[in-house]
């Protein structure tokens, strides 16, 4: 009798099961449908382009599955935003722009570059924008900086102090936990700082030089951008930040950093006097640049299929791992691998963009990456646009290209190598109980693993593989760059280096925006203005989407709850898992640095 109400109650769970199951998967399909944008918003006439960011605008995009609210969602890539901004230029309903970032979307300040040149040749048009804003953060202001006329709230904030790298060092904790970590880089790679939060609890002098010299180049690009745009000497900007003077609307109307103080409801007065046109119910005929960005690519479906001249785009976002899979945030060795090679095969591609967003990652996967790259150059031009970061393993990715564009504020360089192993043996004996041992065939056939400390053998391969690569690593900078290799040498070391110092020190051949490298490209190919763009990725399959999601909900299961511990402590768990987990030689620059912009 047990046995079938055993038997009853599993097959009841089982079809429960599937039915739920199955709802989801329906619900998830048409989710995605919606994704896609099947139906527009047709935009009023004479209608304002709100800059919101109501939508995260990032490098590269793909559709996510959130279990929490059985949803979907996509932010916009950078790509998009600017293709909307330079087709606003030329549409009749649009009378202008109005940047007023009261949304909860986020973007780096790469991205905030590569608008702001977007918006400077909008400009040209001669059709307006404005900015706004209750209260204006650093980066905020930075964006509505280029503005025609800004104005902000009597009672707002704004936020003008100058530029820091924050690192957490967690040397502190793997001492209370009993974890030992074994560290290996090479002598000559003092900058090489994303071991250091592992075995010291401040910066070392070399790593504190390499982030001050960064911060202050990042910060002078910012204040000489905003200075040109605002009419103001960009030396003063720093003044005003080193003493804080610009807090409240009245300092920031004194020190010409905002044009007026009002209410919200003046300016809509303004737009409307400026031509915007109201509906029925008096409000503004206005459009976000989400919604206008998605039916501007419904209009242009080139990014899905080559033409006989096309530049294709290929993405590069993430850290770099090993083996052949997609999922948000990281680079799939393999697998980006497999998407140059269709590149170079495809005779319809003429150039290729790809746009280098990672801090780099597996030495393993940056080499896999580095061959294809090196073989589509023989074939055909080949641009890199660097995002936020291009580094070490993202640089060595970058190396083989023709022509390396980067954005001003882009952190690349760190040419260098480690290697780290983590020991939990005492923390599972001390504070479990629990021991580990092996029958080997000898001492060495020991795994290297943080279940027991490495052997003296072990740390002399691991650090002359570590030595080797390095090696590898500058001489393959030397000949894509067509340097000396004493010239990598000076510039090497793990050090990392704004987009802007890269250009002087020869690692970057110009600052530019994606737009600058997409223009390039296709002069390369000879390809003048006859050119189609297609974006070359593997979408996330439904259950590789779901299986991302997972990793959050497991995350819960243990107790961290992002949504109450906030994206902060996600960020710090997230960084430094990925590097105990990858036990071989990672070219990564500090993936713990928080610049504070």
């Amino acid at each position: 009798m047990n046995f079938w109400k055993t038997f009853l109650a599993a097959l009841i769970a089982v079809v429960v099961g599937s039915i739920a199951v199955s709802i989801i998967s329906l619900m998830f399909g048409f989710s995605i449908l919606a994704q896609l944008g099947l139906s527009t918003t047709v935009t009023p006439e004479r209608s304002v382009l709100y800059i919101n960011l109501d939508e995260n605008v990032v490098d590269s995009s793909s559709v996510a599955f959130d279990l929490n609210s059985i949803n979907t969602s996509s932010p916009i890539t950078v790509l998009q935003a600017v293709a909307a901004i330079e087709h606003a230029q030329n549409d009749d309903n649009i009378k202008g722009i109005c940047i007023y970032q009261n949304g909860m979307g986020t973007i780096s300040a790469t991205n905030i570059e590569e608008i702001r040149q977007a918006l400077i040749r909008f400009k040209r048009s001669g059709k307006f924008v404005v900015a706004y804003d209750d209260n204006f953060t650093q980066s905020e202001y930075y964006l509505a900086s280029v503005a025609d006329r800004v104005s902000m709230h009597p009672e707002g904030s704004i936020e003008w102090r100058g530029m820091s790298c924050v690192t957490v060092f967690i040397k502190g904790l793997l001492d209370k936990l009993d974890v030992s970590v074994e560290i290996f880089r090479p002598t000559v790679c003092k900058y090489k700082s994303a071991v250091e939060p592992f075995f010291l609890t401040q910066m070392s002098e070399a790593n504190r030089q390499q982030l001050e010299s960064l911060a202050e180049d990042m910060w002078t690009t910012i204040c000489e951008d905003v200075a040109q745009e605002r009419d103001i000497n960009p030396e003063q900007l720093k003044e005003i930040a080193k003493g804080l003077r610009v807090n409240n609307a009245e300092q920031a109307k004194e020190y010409k950093l905002v044009d007026v103080i009002e209410y919200e409801d003046d300016l809509i007065k303004y737009l409307k006097e400026s031509g915007v046109k109201t509906n029925r119910r008096g409000e503004l005929n206005k459009i976000t640049l989400g919604i206008y960005a998605q039916n501007v690519a419904m209009a242009n479906p080139n990014l899905n299929t080559p033409s006989k001249r096309s530049v294709a785009i290929i993405y590069a976002d993430g850290q770099i791992v090993d083996g052949n899979m997609v999922g948000n945030g990281y680079i799939y060795g393999n697998t980006l691998a497999e998407l140059i090679r269709d590149a170079r095969l495809n005779d319809n591609i003429k150039a290729v963009v790809v746009r280098v967003n990672s801090p780099g990652g597996s030495a393993l996967a940056s080499d896999i990456i580095w061959r294809e790259m090196s073989l589509l150059q023989q074939k055909k031009p080949v641009v890199i646009s660097m995002g936020e970061n291009a580094a070490s393993g993202g640089y060595y990715i970058s190396a083989p290209a023709d022509y390396i564009i980067a954005d001003k504020l882009t952190m690349t360089g760190s040419i260098g190598v480690f290697g780290m192993i983590p020991n939990i043996s005492n923390l599972l004996k001390n504070r479990l109980g629990i021991t580990v041992d092996y029958a080997l065939t000898s001492p060495e056939a020991m795994p290297m693993s943080y279940l027991n400390p490495m052997t003296e053998r072990q740390k002399e391969v691991l650090l002359q593989s570590v030595d080797n690569i390095y090696t590898t690593f500058t001489s393959k900078v030397a000949e894509g760059r067509n340097l000396t290799i004493e010239q990598v040498y000076n510039i090497a070391e793990g050090r990392v280096w704004s987009g802007k110092q890269a250009v002087s020190n020869g690692l970057v051949d110009a600052n530019g925006t994606f737009h600058d490298a997409i223009i390039k490209a296709a002069d390369m190919a000879d390809l003048g203005d006859d050119f189609t763009i297609y974006e070359i990725k593997t979408p996330m399959t439904p259950f590789e989407a779901w299986l991302d999601a997972m990793g959050m909900m497991t995350a819960k299961a243990c107790g961290i709850d992002y949504n109450i511990y906030g994206e902060e402590l996600k960020d710090i768990i997230k960084n430094n898992a990925d590097i105990f987990t990858n036990n071989g030689v990672l070219m990564a620059m500090p993936q713990n640095i928080e610049v504070n912009f």
